[in-house]
Order: structure tokens, then sequence, then C-alpha cells
């Protein structure tokens, strides 16, 4: 059973919502376009506020679903957290799509949406006031995720929870690459740039 629903993570993670979207709406692939990546900001700069916040729901709740349904039906941290990380996994790594697709930062805050809302909440206050300084999202996606082994740690949760946040945050690092070396050329688009 356990097997199955580890699979079912990675399936359900694996959904392309950004590509979906815009294979639907401009009937091109988003992978060839802006950063190449099928998430919501991608969408946002190729598309509309509305198409991009569709798709950034939906690949939050890819990561809240299977951790959420396997807390409840498992009673097994250590296997929820492998769910969660099994479906960033899936987005970042899409069966479906040859395994090209997102950042994970979305499905990230889903597992954590299930699992911690104080670390979660951290999250989220570091991640709005990098951008609302900096106006880079993935500067402030980068630094946000490097807080959750360290709020593990500051809220004594398991160890588990720690280990698990080094590894979304080594993760999640190595899908920003592009955007980590865009940044220290000065080259990275900000938030609302749109794609010329």
């Amino acid at each position: 059973m356990k097997i199955l629903f580890a699979l079912f993570s990675y399936l359900f993670g694996s959904i392309p919502t950004g590509y979906l979207l815009f294979l639907k709406i401009k009937k091109k692939d988003i992978r060839k376009f802006g950063s190449q990546s099928i998430g919501a900001t991608n969408l946002l700069r190729l598309t509309d506020k509305k198409t991009a916040l569709l798709a950034a729901v939906f690949d939050v709740l890819k990561g809240f679903i299977p951790v959420f349904l396997s807390i409840r039906l498992f009673d097994d941290l250590t296997f929820s957290l492998l769910c969660g990380f099994l479906a960033v996994f899936g987005h970042c790594f899409p069966v479906y799509i040859k395994f090209k697709g997102g950042k994970g930062v979305a499905t990230t805050v889903g597992v954590y949406l299930a699992l911690s809302l104080p670390s979660l909440l951290v999250l989220v206050v570091v991640f709005v006031t990098v951008i609302a300084i900096t106006k880079y999202v993935s500067l402030g996606s980068f630094l946000s995720l490097m807080t959750l082994p360290v709020t593990a740690l500051i809220f004594r949760y398991e160890i588990e929870l720690v280990y698990f946040g080094l590894l979304v945050f080594i993760l999640i690092a190595f899908q920003h690459r592009e955007n980590i070396m865009r940044l220290l050329r000065g080259k990275e688009r900000k938030l609302g740039e749109k794609e010329t």
C-alpha cells in the first residue's frame, strides 16, 4: 500500500499544471519561452495573473494532498516526508513531459501547509519581504527555503523535518542554478517583467 501511495505522490506531483495551461492558451510549449520553467512565475511573465494564480494554487495542492492523506492513512512522519519529497521531485522532474519541469517552490509550500504552519509562516514572510525589497522572485524563493531546516530546529520539530528541509533546499537550489547565475550577473528578470 505504501509503495502505491508513494508512486501516487510522484505521479500527482508530476502533473505539469503550467505546461498544460500554456498549451491550452497559446498552443505552445512553455519550456521554450521565458525562464523555460513550467511554474507560475514564468506563466505570469508569459500570460496573465489569473492563469498564473491558478497554476500556483494547483502546484501547492500537489504538495499538500499527498502529505495530508499520507498522515491520515499511515500516521508515519518519515513516510509522509518521503511522499512530500516525491511530490516536489515530480514537479521538478515530471514523467509526463520528459522530466523537464518547474522549480518546486509552490509544491514545497503545499508540503509545509500540511506539515508545519509555523515553518510555512516564516517561509512566506521571508519570501514576501525579499520580493518586496528586490522584486526578484527567484531570490525570494531561494532565501525563504533556506529557513526550512532552521525553523525546524528553532521550533524543536522532529529531526526528520530538519533533514527534509535540507534535502528540499538542495533540490530547489539545483533547480534555481540558472537563476542564481543570472542574479550574480545582474541579468535576472524582476517580478512583472514581461518576456520581450
